[in-house]
C-alpha cells in the first residue's frame, strides 16, 4: 500500500497524541505525587508480534523507552511458551521483574494487549514508579542490598485485570507485601485506566483510516525512522571514540565502578561496546540487559532528537551484550541503582564518546543523579504510615550554543521535582530551603548548569531515611577544555551532629526524629570549552547575580571581578 505524506503525518502524530493523553490520564489520576506531579511514568504503543516499539508519549521517561519494547516482548514469549496465562480481551498483566525487561522493582508496568477482529492488534503498555514495593526499607532504595530479595516484591508477568476486574488474589498479595498498601489503589486504578484510554483513542484512529491503512502507516514510520538515524549517524566521521564514567561506588563496596565504553562508527551504523567495564558488584548498583540498551537509545535520541522515536530509530545502534560486567546483571543481584543512577552513567559515557565526534550537538555531562531520596516512617498527628519519595533536578552541560540549563531534569526523562506545597501537604516534613545550588556549574567557555541546594526538616514522629544518589566522589565531566561539574552533597542533622554518608550520597536506615534535618545539594553540569576563553562580561554577570562568588570567578575564570 502506498501512503500520501499527508495521511501518514496525520496517523504519525495521532499515535503520538494517543500516547500523550495516556500520559496525562494517568498523571491526573494517581496519587502519589511521585507520579501525579513528578511525572515518573511513560505509555507506549507496541507491536502484537515482538513487543517493538511504535509509539511513545512525548512526556514520558525516555528511560523507559527501551525497557518496556524488551517488557512486552518478554510476556509475548511467556504466554506463547505457555508460562503465562495467555491473553484475553480485557487482561492487563503487571510485571515488575528487572530481569524480563525492567529496571529497579519500583518501576511497575502493566501491558493490555488491544484486539481488533479477534486477533491482537497491538499492545498497550505503561510503567509506574510506585513510592514502595517493600523490602528492607521504605522505598525500596536499599543502598547496601546484596540481593534483589532485599529491595522488594517481585513480580512476573502476572493477569492483575481478567476481562476488565481486579483480581482480588493477585492485588492482595501485592498490598501484603508493600507499606501503605491502601494508598496504592488509587495509583493501580489510575495506571489502568491510562491504558484504556489508550485504547479509546486508537480505536478512534482504526475506525477513521482503517486497520489496514494505519498497518501500513506503522510500517512507513519504522522504515523511516530507521533511514533517518543511518542517515545522521552517516554524518559522523568513520572511526573509534572511546570514554570513561564512574559510578561513586555499589553502596557495599566502597570502590568506583568503571563503565569502559567504545563506540565504533562505520558507514550508518554504531556499535557500542561496554567490554573493559567493572565486573558484577556486591551492591544494587548492578544495570539490566533492558536498562542498558535503553539508556544508549536515550542518550542518541539526546544528541538526534529529530528522529522520530519507534524500533526503527534502535536498527542501526548495535549494543554489544557486555557479559561479564555489572551493565548485564543477572538473577540475583540487586538492581534499584539501575534505572535512576547507572543508567545516566551509561548516558554520561555516550555523551562523553560522542561529542568528540559531534562537537556542536553533544553537550559536556549533565548532573546524572535522580537524587533519590526516599523517607519512611510514622506521622502521629495523621495516625498513619507514610512514605515520602524526593527527586532532584541538577545542572545540564555547557554545550557549542551556550551554558547548560539550571536544575534541569534528570538524563533519564521529563520527570521533575514534586513542588514543596504538595510535599509538605502529604508528609510530616518542611522545607527550610529550596534554591539554586550557586556555584556549583563546571566552568568553561561555556559554563555548566547550576544543581538545586536544599533541606528538609522532620516536623513530627519517626522516621527512616535512605539514598541513593551519584556524583559524591567526581562531578559531571566537562567536555573540551571544560571544568567538572560540582559533586553531589548529602548530610544529615541529627540533634547537634552533622553525619555524611560514608558513601557520600548511598546509605540506608538513617534514624531521624521531629526536629532532624537532611540536606542535600545537587551536582552541576560540566563546563564546555577552555574557560579562559569565557567572555568576561558573561563571567560578570554571574557574579553580579550571585551565580558565583568573585573568589570563584578568578579561580575558576581568571576574571577579576570587584567585590
Amino acid at each position: 500500500m502506498t501512503l500520501d505524506a499527508i495521511t501518514l503525518s496525520v496517523i504519525q502524530a495521532a499515535l503520538q497524541q494517543t500516547c500523550d493523553e495516556m500520559d496525562l490520564a494517568f498523571s491526573r489520576a494517581a496519587f502519589s505525587p511521585v507520579i501525579a506531579e513528578a511525572n515518573d511514568r511513560s505509555d507506549g504503543i507496541y507491536a502484537a508480534d515482538d513487543g517493538a516499539l511504535i509509539a511513545q508519549g512525548s512526556q514520558g521517561l525516555p528511560v523507559f523507552v527501551g525497557v518496556m519494547q524488551y517488557s512486552t516482548k518478554t510476556i509475548i514469549e511467556m504466554c506463547a511458551a505457555g508460562r503465562c496465562l495467555p491473553p484475553e480481551a480485557g487482561d492487563i498483566y503487571i510485571v515488575n521483574d528487572p530481569y524480563l525487561g525492567g529496571t529497579h522493582l519500583m518501576d511497575v508496568r502493566f501491558a493490555m494487549p488491544v484486539f481488533r477482529g479477534g486477533a491482537i492488534f497491538c499492545w498497550l503498555s505503561n510503567t509506574g514508579h510506585w513510592p514502595d514495593i517493600g523490602g528492607a526499607v521504605p522505598g525500596g532504595f536499599s543502598a547496601s542490598a546484596t540481593a534483589v530479595e532485599q529491595e522488594g516484591l517481585r513480580l512476573p508477568p502476572v493477569k492483575l485485570f481478567k476481562a476488565g476486574k481486579l483480581d482480588p488474589e493477585i492485588y492482595a498479595i501485592i498490598t501484603s507485601n508493600i507499606r501503605v498498601a491502601d494508598q496504592r489503589i488509587g495509583d493501580i486504578k489510575a495506571q489502568a485506566a491510562a491504558l484504556h484510554v489508550g485504547k479509546d483513542r486508537l480505536f478512534q484512529i482504526l475506525d477513521r483510516y482503517g486497520d489496514e491503512t494505519v498497518v501500513a502507516a506503522i510500517a512507513e514510520l519504522r522504515r523511516r525512522a530507521a533511514a533517518q538515524m543511518r542517515a545522521a549517524i552517516a554524518t559522523i566521521a568513520d572511526g573509534t571514540y572511546r570514554s570513561t564514567a564512574f559510578v561513586d561506588s555499589d553502596g557495599v563496596v566502597d570502590a568506583p565502578l568503571t563503565i569502559a565504553l567504545s563506540v565504533e562508527k562505520a558507514g550508518d551504523q554504531l556499535t557500542f561496546d561496554f567490554a573493559g567495564s567493572s565486573p558484577p558488584c556486591a551492591g544494587p548498583m548492578n544495570s539490566v540487559l533492558a536498562t542498558t540498551l535503553s539508556s544508549v537509545y536515550l542518550a542518541m535520541r539526546h544528541i538526534f532528537p529529530e528522529v522520530p522515536i519507534s524500533a526503527g530509530a534502535f536498527e542501526p545502534l548495535i549494543v554489544k551484550r557486555p557479559q561479564g560486567t555489572f551493565l548485564d546483571a543477572r538473577y540475583p543481584r540487586p538492581v534499584s541503582g539501575c534505572a535512576a543512577e547507572v543508567s545516566q552513567r551509561i548516558a554520561e559515557a555516550v555523551f562523553a564518546a560522542m561529542v568528540q565526534a559531534l562537537p556542536d550537538r553533544v553537550t559536556a555531562a549533565p548532573a546524572g543523579s535522580s537524587g533519590n531520596f526516599a523517607l519512611g516512617g510514622s506521622d502521629p498527628a495523621r495516625g498513619r504510615d507514610f512514605v515520602m519519595y524526593q527527586i532532584s533536578g541538577g545542572g545540564y552541560g555547557g554545550h557549542a550554543g551556550g551554558d547548560g540549563l539550571s536544575n534541569g531534569c534528570s538524563t533519564i526523562g521529563i520527570s521533575k521535582s514534586p513542588p514543596v506545597e504538595i510535599m509538605e501537604q502529604a508528609f510530616p516534613v518542611l522545607y527550610r530551603s529550596y534554591a539554586i545550588r550557586e556555584g556549583s556549574g563546571g566552568a568553561g567557555k561555556h559554563r555548566g548548569g547550576f544543581g538545586l541546594a536544599y533541606e528538609v526538616e522532620l516536623l513530627r514522629g519517626e522516621a527512616r531515611a535512605s539514598f541513593v544518589m551519584d556524583h559524591g566522589r567526581t562531578g559531571p565531566q566537562g567536555a573540551l577544555g571544560g571544568r567538572d561539574g560540582a559533586v553531589n552533597e548529602v548530610t544529615v542533622f541529627r540533634g547537634d551532629a552533622a553525619h555524611v554518608p560514608p558513601h557520600l550520597s548511598k546509605e540506608q536506615d538513617i534514624p531521624l526524629k521531629a526536629g532532624d534535618r537532611v540536606r542535600v545539594g545537587t551536582p552541576g553540569g560540566g563546563g564546555y570549552g577552555d574557560p579562559a576563553e569565557r567572555d568576561p562580561a558573561l563571567v560578570r554577570r554571574d557574579v553580579r547575580l550571585g551565580y558565583y562568588t568573585a573568589e570563584q570567578a578568578s579561580e575558576k575564570f581568571g576574571v577579576a571581578v570587584a567585590e
